[in-house]
């Protein structure tokens, strides 16, 4: 690779896609405390009440995505090439016009038809009499979401990445869980789980207004007019983008909504549940696929002034980075599902096939999924809909083929081909139409290392969990001692957790007695998780690509 093609005459460059995939990663670990959060929830409101929970904003965010036009997708395009303040406020001013003003209408007309709505959804019979209610409030989340949305992508598009680390980790999650029990305690059932989610978003706004006044010429917004250039390149971008972005949101969220409206009773709430718990596992391995999602859509946006070769080595370069997290990290991760998933309370570990389908498909989707953001900023805006168009077209005919008899696993072997379709179309797209692909010199050496990598991580945490509980005990033990002697800190952040483990469970759970092997078990994955994540980084990646990611990372996490 040429100077020149690393360090991009535009000023894009390898180490640009690391230092905001770092950020941004940080930032959506949101998403990981959600996952640990998760289980809380499901053992104080029962998988039959989160499932309801989770139907409901699985809604939620599917009208956002249609309700919006686009928008979040359409500031990666237009902010980064927009070159004046004046222009960037026009953008952002149009953006929120053109998602809230629908937003704002269909909550309310939701909100007053909230009792024929409630039908639609199905609940254990001990929330039916709340379902109205909960309806009428929660619709409410829509434009909420949307104004958080928007905002948090205005920010990325200027390479803020790390912009989100205390919105999405800081308030969004731990904010929501503290009012989730204070509600919980004052007998709300699961309304708590409404109004802390409400109340959350409702912080988050205002805190969005803080960081978009930091960072954009607000007063601009205000005084431009209304209808100008920017006000239609908005709209262009926002609607080319939005077939995908709505197939993109009906894979997430549709199957969620799709379980409960077509299994009857408290099944069908239930069925909600395991596939939310199991997309929730999976969803580790979508962190991947979403970080440089993020950072590629702008990055590349400004690469493309610079010609097709600086495109072509942040493309390569971000899939051989993804390869080295998502494949260690799916193989870890599905080899300790039957660990993991009792956590999630009693019934929880009937989500251990549709879990390992959704891994293996987020996996897929990770390695080759750099194709798609690089797609929205360099491809015409018809060249992007067909990859997920055919997704959905599949995922939509195997779950017509095999629902309801086939229930929850006939719904995630539906959504994981129609998710591997619809991420590899692109790819061949790319190679097709713009000349373009990720697999030259040093993939090939670099997915076989990986791989090798990935199966002694697997190997080891099935090992784990076939140790008699006794071993169990030891093992842990030891690897406290272990790792003291290279970090007191984590030594002690290890033992901690170990307790505060057993003490929560003790506390919080009935049948905690069954449960404690699982987080013992756990206990031990974690690491080896981690230390697979680092020997595929260490050993897998070549050395140019590692000094991508950073002196500073390179030393502390010792990658040199």
């Amino acid at each position: 690779m040429s100077e020149a093609t690393d360090t991009g005459e535009a000023g894009i460059s390898n180490r640009d896609v690391a230092k905001g995939a770092g950020t941004t990663l940080l930032a959506r670990l949101g998403g990981v405390l959600e996952l640990l959060t998760q289980p809380l929830y499901v053992w104080l409101f029962g998988l039959a009440g989160y499932g309801f929970y989770g139907a409901l904003w699985a809604s939620i965010n599917l009208l956002e995505n249609v309700a919006d036009l686009g928008m979040t997708s359409a500031m990666q395009r237009v902010v980064p090439q927009a070159g004046t303040p004046e222009r960037e406020a026009s953008a952002l001013r149009a953006s929120f016009l053109f998602a809230l003003v629908p937003c704002i209408l269909i909550a309310l007309a939701i909100s007053i038809m909230a009792a024929p709505v409630a039908t639609l959804f199905n609940m254990a019979e001990g929330d039916a009499g709340q379902a109205v209610m909960a309806v009428r409030w929660f619709v409410w989340a829509l434009p909420l979401w949307a104004f958080v949305e928007i905002s948090t992508s205005a920010l990325r598009s200027k390479r803020l990445f790390g912009a989100e680390i205390r919105l999405r980790l800081l308030w969004e999650q731990t904010v929501r869980l503290g009012l989730v029990l204070v509600f919980y305690m004052a007998g709300a059932g699961t309304m708590a789980l409404i109004y802390a989610h409400l109340l959350s978003l409702s912080i988050i706004c205002l805190l969005c207004v803080r960081l978009l006044n930091r960072h954009f010429s607000l007063n601009l917004v205000f005084t431009r007019p209304v209808r100008d250039e920017m006000f239609a390149e908005t709209l262009k971008a926002g609607l080319g983008v939005l077939p995908v972005n709505i197939t993109t949101r009906l894979f997430s969220d549709g199957p969620a909504i799709v379980l409960n409206a077509m299994i009857p009773g408290s099944n069908g709430a239930i069925a909600t549940s395991l596939f939310i718990i199991a997309r929730k596992v999976s969803s580790l391995v979508q962190l991947v696929r979403t970080v440089f999602a993020y950072v590629l859509a702008p990055l590349a946006s400004a690469a493309a002034t610079g010609g097709k070769d600086q495109v072509a080595s942040i493309y390569g370069f971000s899939t051989r980075l993804s390869f080295a997290l998502a494949v260690p990290m799916g193989a870890v991760l599905a080899a300790s599902g039957p660990a993991a998933l009792p956590l999630f309370g009693p019934g929880a570990e009937a989500a251990l096939t549709c879990m390992i389908i959704l891994v293996l498909a987020r996996v897929t989707e990770a390695v080759v999924g750099a194709a798609t953001p690089i797609q929205q900023v360099t491809s015409g805006h018809l060249d992007q809909q067909l990859g997920s168009f055919a997704g959905l077209a599949v995922a939509a005919l195997i779950t017509w083929a095999l629902l309801p008899q086939g229930g929850l696993d006939a719904m995630s072997l539906a959504v994981g081909v129609g998710l591997v379709i619809a991420a590899v179309l692109p790819l061949f797209q790319l190679h097709v139409i713009d000349k373009l692909h990720p697999f030259s010199k040093p993939f090939g050496s670099v997915a076989m290392r990986t791989i090798f990598v990935s199966l002694i991580g697997m190997a080891l945490a099935l090992l784990v969990q076939a140790l008699p509980p006794l071993v169990q005990r030891v093992g842990f033990v030891l690897l406290v001692i272990a790792l003291y002697r290279v970090s007191w800190k984590l030594a002690a952040g290890l033992a901690i957790a170990g307790i505060a483990e057993a003490v929560t469970a003790r506390f919080f759970y009935e049948g905690s007695k069954q449960i404690l092997p699982y987080l013992l078990e756990l206990s031990l994955l974690i690491p080896i998780l981690v230390g697979t994540l680092w020997a595929s980084l260490r050993f897998g990646l070549p050395e140019q690509d590692r000094q991508a990611l950073g002196t500073k990372t390179m030393k502390k996490f010792h990658l040199g």
